[in-house]
Order: structure tokens, then sequence, then C-alpha cells
């Protein structure tokens, strides 16, 4: 499980790229790379990381179902995905 402080930053950048995603797209369509710049560095959506939603877990992260692997594994072993269920043959 990921500390408090790690998922507290992810969730700050995700609001700051949701925040400014229309200045920059407007900066961008303009070419104005100096104002663009000049933005925090934050509002860039590609500092953002895929992280589970429940552990915080940055490796094995399913991006369908938006958690890691292993807690994938754990509530489709409990039922609470649906369709999901462990293969036999």
């Amino acid at each position: 499980m990921a500390k408090e402080s790690v998922k507290a930053r992810q969730r700050k950048r995700e609001r700051m790229v949701a925040k400014f995603a229309e200045k920059r797209a407007a900066l961008k369509a303009a070419g104005n790379y100096a104002e663009l710049d000049k933005l925090p560095k934050n509002a860039s959506p590609v500092r953002l990381k895929n992280r589970c939603q429940l552990t915080g877990r940055p490796r094995g992260y399913m991006r369908y179902f938006g958690v890691s692997r292993l807690v994938f594994r754990e509530m489709a072993l409990q039922g609470k995905i649906p369709g999901v269920r462990k293969a036999s043959w």
C-alpha cells in the first residue's frame, strides 16, 4: 500500500490537470509556448501516473478496472466484479 502522502500528491496532480486542461489546449492550439511554459509543471498530463484507486500501487495497474492486479484478484474471487470469475478448464 502506498503512503498517504504519495496518494495525496497524485490526487492533487489530477485536480490540477483537470483545472488547466482547457487553458493548455488553447495555448497549444495558438502555439503560445512561452505562456504554456509559465503554467505549473503538475498541470501537464504527462506527470500523472496510473495508480490503483484503492491501494495506490503504481505497478500491475489494470486500466480497464482502475485497480492493481492484486486488488483485482481479491475482488474477482469475492465476486465483486460482475462477469469476472476464476478460469477453470
